[in-house]
């Protein structure tokens, strides 16, 4: 058997019965978080073009798009993959070379369920499906050292799920997946220099392409059997050879996927958390200091604090903010907060946090990444204009691994983000229909999300 028949097996066998209870409310807190990001992001400026774009070519469709309207399932895809991503605070995986944003697949995985009229066990099932492909793809067949960008795995684990939510057979399956892997190797380009909309796009356009493929292989298109193991193909080309026993595989990957605390790249978390903390407990304000300095494990040095991937005291956009650990740690100190109104064009222009973030410096400590993916180490080591010296290290943030979201946490999050934009009772039908997602319909989770606000313009928290 090829690698692709192996792990389009897998896909099909995988059922609602695998999933523990456990396994059940991790997923949901993930689906909640997911929707919490792309309630809050419907007033941003760059998924208000992709709306404008899905509408004005597919006004009417099988798939619900948040925020009201239908489109067909790829264009669905789009714009609420783009609404889960846009503002960088949905979930992560952290693998040893790669970081992956596993939410990436919702969209796709909703919009398949809703199109095939399934229960939730299946879309819960089909987005544990999805989890599993592309992390356990992260762990083994890292792209990044080669030039790639993650999303290049999400071609795998989208068309998965997709297939999995459609309750493909193998055929079909291995077909999605061969033709979506073969089509859809992006460049890391993405996120290093000066970055644009595309870093919180990328994803939602492989994933809408990823449900194009699928779609395709539905009707009888055939792919490349050895995309992995062929001449020039995923291996070759791409990764690199690596190994996964799909016949021992199961569905637990998403237990190790972790919720972000603050609205910030991944790598930041554990630092932003050290430095409110130190200044919690010293009391000190942003004007007394005279500098930061900032130790974390390599990989978040290199992408997040000046490394490999570019100059991160360049601050103009909000796509350079949340990928900038200088400014992050700046902001936080002067607002005590990083959350989207951190993002607002006329905050991160401000004099106040450019001055202070070129006094904060970055690097990368060998003894911390040998903590990292197990642990996020960070230390903190603020120096202040009165001569005192602070200090605090942290190893994670409320969210991580050793200190999992709950069902509360997630609630508390999502009400946060979805405050502006749903009404109470409209984020109270939300939050049920995932908490009883094993129990109802596809149907009557997205029903739900029609219900939202679409500003006519960009929100207070864009333009303040």
């Amino acid at each position: 058997m090829t690698i692709l028949e192996e792990m389009a097996e897998f896909i099909v066998d995988s059922t609602a019965d695998g999933l523990s209870p456990a396994l059940r409310l991790n997923l949901k807190i993930r689906i909640l978080d997911s929707l919490g990001c792309a309630i809050g992001a419907l007033g941003d400026d760059p998924v208000r073009r992709v709306r404008k774009f899905v509408t004005d070519f597919a006004s009417d469709g099988a798939c619900t798009l948040v925020g009201g309207g239908r489109s067909a399932p790829d264009r669905a895809t789009l714009l609420n993959g783009a609404l889960v991503r846009y503002l960088d605070f949905n979930d992560s995986y952290l693998a040893p070379r790669e970081t992956c944003h596993p939410s990436d697949n919702l969209a796709a995985v909703l919009a398949a369920a809703e199109l095939a009229k399934a229960d939730g066990g299946t879309l819960l099932t089909a987005l544990a499906v999805a989890y599993q492909v592309q992390c356990r793809l992260s762990d083994v067949a890292p792209v990044r050292d080669r030039g790639f960008d993650h999303t290049t795995h999400l071609a795998y684990s989208v068309a998965a799920g997709v297939s999995r939510a459609l309750s493909f057979d193998v055929r079909r399956t291995a077909n999605a997946i061969a033709i979506s892997g073969t089509a859809l190797n992006a460049l890391r380009v993405t996120r290093t220099g000066t970055l644009s909309h595309w870093k919180g796009l990328a994803a939602p356009f492989a994933a809408s392409a990823a449900m194009q493929a699928t779609l395709l292989a539905e009707r009888g298109v055939t792919g490349p059997a050895e995309v992995f193991e062929g001449n020039k193909g995923f291996m070759q080309s791409v990764a690199g050879p690596f190994a996964i026993d799909w016949n021992r595989e199961s569905l637990d990957r998403v237990e190790r996927t972790i919720i972000k605390r603050y609205n910030a790249e991944i790598h930041s978390q554990t630092a932003i958390e050290a430095a409110l903390a130190l200044q919690a407990a010293h009391g000190f304000a942003a004007s007394d200091v005279e500098k930061v300095e900032v130790d974390v494990f390599e990989v978040a040095h290199r992408i997040i604090g000046g490394g490999e991937e570019g100059d991160k005291t360049l601050v103009f956009s909000k796509e350079d903010a949340d990928h900038s650990l200088p400014y992050l740690i700046a902001v936080a100190l002067l607002d005590h907060a990083v959350m989207p109104a951190q993002f607002a064009s006329r905050r991160l222009q401000r004099a106040d946090v450019q001055s202070l973030l070129c006094r904060v410096s970055v690097r990368g400590l060998p003894d911390f990444s040998a903590h990292f993916p197990e642990e996020m180490p960070a230390r903190i080591t603020v120096t202040l204009t009165d001569g005192r010296i602070l200090t605090r290290t942290l190893f994670d943030y409320p969210g991580f691994r050793t200190r999992p979201q709950s069902w509360e946490g997630a609630v508390s999050k999502f009400t946060a983000l979805a405050e502006p934009h749903a009404s109470e009772s409209v984020r109270a039908d939300i939050v049920a229909a995932i908490h009883d997602l094993d129990q109802i319909t596809v149907a009557e989770l997205t029903r739900s999300l029609r219900h939202l606000k679409v500003p006519a313009r960009r929100t207070a928290l864009q333009s303040a």
